[in-house]
């Protein structure tokens, strides 16, 4: 059984003895710590918004958070099944104090979380989130008497979320009808199965052919929309039955693109074909995570913006693109944060201007792809032992190439003319990620390779 615990909120899986597992004795410690924070933070707003994957623990913890909340005092706007995005939405929506997400993410079915956002709907910053997990280490909070108890009312954000991204001026409507678009989706049952239906039939799509969009949380297969998970959707592209295929996470803010000849679009470029059609028409600067594809640097210096690297974290993405003024940004894994909407991940926001994008141009998905950069991303880890120095072998690395462009915001990123490599701690996991990018996948490899035979030395 795992147990984890960062500044953005608390993961793990279901069961287990106290501290081991996520079971309802540390949900409830976790969220008294959080309501006890807000409280400290917002002394004045008494509203908590509560949303959760489909996920088969779900339910079981929305009882248990909806109510520690309400024992708190709060009053908790539950909205039941719904996407982080549509809970982002939902905090601002009700100008709640914050907002608690149930979802563990890309992780398999035994696994949950509670992710923790402040008043705007954003995931807590490091500050914030340290005072949440000093309070729960301290289990320095107090419950309400009686008379001061909080209340649940229940509310569905869904066509909320759907609304204010047919209010974005770049998604086009009409020009989306106009190319009669069939659609195959993969929502791994889990709440894509509601809302990704729903944008599509909102932005003109009248067909569309639904893989596993039954919100049961029984995943059909890795919920971590990588390559290797979506043969099922991939072999129907090829059948030629459809324009484009659409495969998300169980909470939705990660967005794969499917091309309509079955070949993967590329993680990595779901947002730097977003970006190509944001830039088209708002020139500005970007920004993704030190991890992400050089291809944004590339199609955004093209369109006369600037470009900056954040630490690895949405949160710090986020701070990035505020500091910077950006106009689109969001991380390699399929995340698009466009502000026009909300400073979050969103495959709603990113689904319906990706279509706006190829209705525009006219395109089929693979013809927009070749348009694009072409790099390869290798992704490799490094077992950690328990005595191992992390520090030292990055300090090491940075030493040997040091006459190489060097940043060490997030570990050490190494830029080189024709690729990059960067070497980060993991945050949940004893392993050393390298991930290293070139024009081919044989360079990417030779150079991560190259990097960690310094670090094995």
């Amino acid at each position: 059984m795992s147990l984890v615990k960062s500044i953005s909120g608390i993961r793990g899986t279901i069961g287990g003895r106290v501290g081991e597992g996520l079971n309802p004795v540390d949900i409830v410690r976790f969220t008294a710590a959080y309501a006890t924070q807000r409280r400290a933070a917002m002394p004045n707003n008494n509203t908590i918004v509560v949303g959760r994957d489909a996920r088969l623990s779900g339910h079981m913890v929305e009882q248990i958070v909806c109510g520690t909340l309400m024992g708190m005092g709060y009053d908790v706007v539950n909205i039941g099944l719904a996407t982080t995005p549509t809970t982002e939405l939902a905090v601002t929506g009700e100008k709640a104090a914050g907002g608690i997400i149930l979802t563990a993410s890309h992780n398999p079915k035994q696994w949950n979380a509670l992710k923790l956002l402040n008043e705007k709907g954003e995931f807590l910053n490091d500050a914030e989130g340290k005072g949440v997990l000093a309070i729960a280490e301290a289990e320095d909070f107090t419950f309400a008497e009686v008379d001061a108890l909080g209340h649940m009312t229940s509310k569905d954000y869904l066509p909320y979320h759907v609304q204010q991204v047919l209010n974005l001026k770049l998604v086009d409507v009409e020009a989306i009808k106009k190319r009669h678009f069939t659609v195959a989706i993969d929502c791994v049952n889990s709440v894509g199965g509601l809302a990704i239906p729903a944008i599509l039939r909102a932005v003109g799509v009248e067909n569309i052919i639904e893989l596993n969009c039954t919100p049961n949380g029984h995943f059909p297969h890795n919920p971590e929309p990588l390559p290797q998970h979506l043969t099922e959707i991939s072999d129907l592209l090829k059948s030629g039955k459809a324009d484009v295929g659409f495969v998300v996470d169980p909470d939705v803010d990660r967005l794969a693109i499917i091309c309509e000849n079955g070949d993967m679009f590329g993680e990595e470029y779901t947002l730097v074909s977003v970006a190509d059609y944001i830039l088209r028409h708002t020139p500005g600067n970007t920004v993704s995570n030190m991890s992400s594809t050089r291809a944004l640097s590339d199609v955004t210096r093209a369109h006369g913006g600037e470009y900056s690297a954040s630490a690895v974290g949405e949160v710090n993405v986020v701070a990035e693109m505020k500091r910077v003024n950006a106009v689109i940004g969001g991380e390699g894994n399929g995340g698009v944060i466009y502000p026009e909407c909300h400073y979050g991940r969103d495959a709603l926001v990113g689904i319906a201007l990706f279509l706006s994008h190829i209705a525009h141009l006219g395109c089929k998905v693979s013809e927009l792809r070749r348009t694009l950069p072409d790099y390869c991303i290798s992704k490799n880890r490094i077992d950690l032992t328990p005595d191992t120095d992390v520090d030292a072998i990055l300090a090491r690395v940075k030493e040997l190439y040091k006459n190489e462009r060097v940043n060490d915001r997030d570990g050490v990123k190494i830029d080189f003319a024709d690729g990059w490599v960067h070497l980060r701690k993991s945050n949940t996991e004893p392993i050393i990620r390298v991930y290293s990018e070139a024009a081919t996948m044989d360079e990417a490899n030779a150079l991560a390779q190259k990097v960690m035979d310094v670090v094995k030395g």
